[in-house]
This record gives structure tokens, sequence and C-alpha cells, in this order.
């Protein structure tokens, strides 16, 4: 078990792959917190929640939506990672790993804030950066 911790402390990319999945489980438990609370308020019957949440407010919309967005990034971000670990290479993600979950966490804040160009504008710049990244990651874990 201390040299599962260790890890994690001396590996920007264990450290982030852990931190993509925790961010995703959060952005769940919310959605569920607050499922759960209209379920016990009687303001919703457990059997009428839609996936997307299409049925509720905006801001439940965004929260299905920026859950998904992690659900859908998550495989890839987490492969490449896994194979940097696995194949003892996480020097080429380990510099830019925290600034891939950073981006992912401000493209997710920014989802839950607000639908406005601005805001839309920004998440695509998170979504870039996360994307730019990803694609160096293939590259260089591909031809090194």
């Amino acid at each position: 078990m201390a040299m599962n911790a260790s890890l994690l402390k001396e590996n920007s990319s264990a450290l982030v792959l852990v931190g993509f999945v925790s961010w995703t489980l959060f952005l769940l438990i919310l959605m569920e917190i607050v499922r759960s609370h209209r379920v016990l308020t009687g303001r919703s019957r457990s059997n009428e929640f839609q996936p997307d949440n299409a049925n509720l407010s905006p801001f439940m919309q965004r929260l299905a939506r920026a859950h998904a967005n992690c659900l859908e990034g998550l495989p890839i971000v987490g492969s490449l990672l896994l194979v940097a670990l696995v194949t003892g290479r996480a020097g080429i993600t380990d510099p830019l790993a925290p600034w891939l979950l950073a981006a992912r966490v401000v493209q997710s804040s920014i989802h839950l804030a607000s639908l406005s160009v601005l805001a839309v504008n920004a998440r695509f710049a998170a979504f870039a950066v996360q994307i730019a990244i990803a694609v160096y990651w293939a590259w260089a874990l591909a031809t090194r």
C-alpha cells in the first residue's frame, strides 16, 4: 500500500489519472445528490430522470453534459496515461499531465456556470488544450 501511495506522490501521470477519475466521480455524485434531493422532497419520482436531465433545470442538463464530457475523454486520456505508466515512459506525460487535468476542471466548471458565447468560447479553449496535449502524447508515445 505504501508503494502505491508513493507512486502517486512521485508520478504526475498517475496522480492526474486518479484526479481525472475523481473529478468525473465528483460530477456524478453531485448529480445524484441533486436527483436524490428531488426524490426525497417529492419534486420528482425516481423513475422519471432522463440520462441527459432534459426534464430538469438547465443547470442539471449542463451537469449531465459536463459529466458525459468527462466520460468521453477518460478513455483517451486514461489510455495514454496508462500506456506511459506501464511502459515506463511517464516522462512524456508527466510535464503536461497537471495542465490537462486543470483544463478539464476548467472546462467542466465553465460548462456548469454558463452557456453564454464567452463561456462557450472559453470552454472550447480548455477543451482544445486537452486535445492538443493528448495528440502530443499519442505522437510522442508512438514515436519514442
